[in-house]
């Protein structure tokens, strides 16, 4: 039975297709200490979707007050 706070893990496909981006792109970013923590699982990465969303939301550039002259 699982517990229904907790959903499952997410593969490096799930991330991929979540933020749009190729698998390439995250494998690049983990050996830069770049991107969404990941955790490995034997020969598999896998990320725990709430940090894979807040991750993404610490992404967004705050936006630029101009100055009207």
């Amino acid at each position: 039975m699982s517990d229904p706070k907790h959903e499952p893990l997410w593969s490096i496909d799930r991330v991929s297709a979540y933020l749009g981006i190729p698998k390439w792109t995250l494998y690049g970013w983990r050996q830069n200490n770049y991107g969404p923590p990941a955790s490995r699982m034997g020969r598999h990465l896998r990320y725990d979707p709430a940090d894979v969303i807040a991750w993404k939301e610490q992404q967004k550039a705050p936006v630029e007050q101009r100055d009207p002259q």
